[in-house]
């Protein structure tokens, strides 16, 4: 191996490693929409999903509510939740 090519790899190295930071410490803005939280039984953390209309929501809780936790989340504005409580969803 030339020492050219030591200089090449480094250099690739350093690169390829800027790339990897510090995670983000400021939680992620809302859009304007409305949210659901996804969770498996019997956890306590979930992923949040976004949906633009009342409706999209809805088709998004009927296909999640057989399998997992759903909470309903509300309606956000300006990044903000219009309703403060969240609500578990019970399946009909």
């Amino acid at each position: 191996m030339s020492w050219h090519n030591f200089q090449y790899n480094a250099v690739l190295l350093k690169i390829y490693t800027n790339f990897m930071g510090r995670p983000a410490t400021r939680p992620t803005k809302l859009k304007d929409g409305f949210y659901i939280e996804i969770r498996n039984k019997g956890s306590k953390t979930g992923v949040k999903l976004y949906s633009g209309t009342k409706l999209q929501m809805h088709r998004a809780i009927k296909m999640y509510e057989r399998s997992k936790e759903v909470l309903i989340l509300g309606e956000s504005v300006n990044g903000k939740f219009v309703e403060k409580e969240p609500k578990l969803h019970v399946v009909e």
